[in-house]
């Protein structure tokens, strides 16, 4: 039995490589994608304000699973020109957007937890709105968002296992494979203590980020 769980290692690894590099595509473009729908929720604007507050509702408040659906089912149908070959590229732009509507409330919460302070003194120093978050407001927030972000990357992590059903090739769908082949169950165990792996060092880096940049630190 352990030699067949060693044979099952590399592909299993191949299935991870696909996990992480799309957890952290989809994270990071949340992430930059959040800020400006974090920005476009405090806007004053009332038609960006809702647009943003609009975007934010359907992506948090419809299952991810449905949404990799429609990207990748859904929008040939209406227009054959938005047929995606590249199922990692589906994925990446459904766990993105999908990203970007939870990282926008982690912004914004961010944003405002900073002292009302730091924006009188930048206007004081003369600087606009966009100097004032660009320069002030949002280098600050970061250190707070880094727990938040840790967060995010877990769920990612873990959800990206839904990949597998439209076909990529992640853990998962690796697993599976694997497990209809074989005709053993018992892959299931290796595939999930990769996982459990995984998120052990993930989880130790962005908790040793915590600690470092920590806004609590003396």
């Amino acid at each position: 039995m352990l030699e067949k769980i060693i044979g099952w290692i590399p592909a299993l690894l191949n299935g991870a490589k696909i996990t992480i590099l799309l957890t952290l595509a989809a994270v990071s473009a949340g992430i930059v994608f959040g800020l400006f729908l974090a920005l476009g929720k405090m806007s004053k604007n009332k038609v960006i304000n809702k647009i943003s507050s609009a975007y934010i509702f359907f992506f948090r408040g419809t299952p991810l699973l449905m949404q990799l659906y429609f990207i990748y089912f859904g929008l040939p149908k209406i227009c054959p020109f938005l047929t995606l070959r590249s199922k990692f590229l589906a994925a990446f732009i459904a766990f993105g957007l999908n990203s970007a509507a939870y990282m926008a409330e982690y912004v914004r919460a961010a944003i405002q937890s900073i002292d009302k302070g730091q924006f009188e003194a930048s206007r004081a120093l003369g600087f606009g709105y966009a100097q004032t978050m660009a320069l002030v407001i949002v280098p600050q927030s970061i250190r707070r968002l880094i727990p938040s972000i840790g967060n995010e990357f877990i769920m990612v992590l873990k959800d990206a296992s839904l990949v597998s059903l439209i076909a990529l090739e992640d853990i998962t769908k690796i697993t599976r494979s694997i497990a209809s082949s074989a005709g053993n169950e018992l892959v299931y165990l290796p595939a999930m203590i990769l996982y459990l792996i995984i998120t052990a060092v993930f989880s130790f880096v962005f908790n040793k980020t915590e600690k470092h940049y920590s806004v609590y630190e003396n």
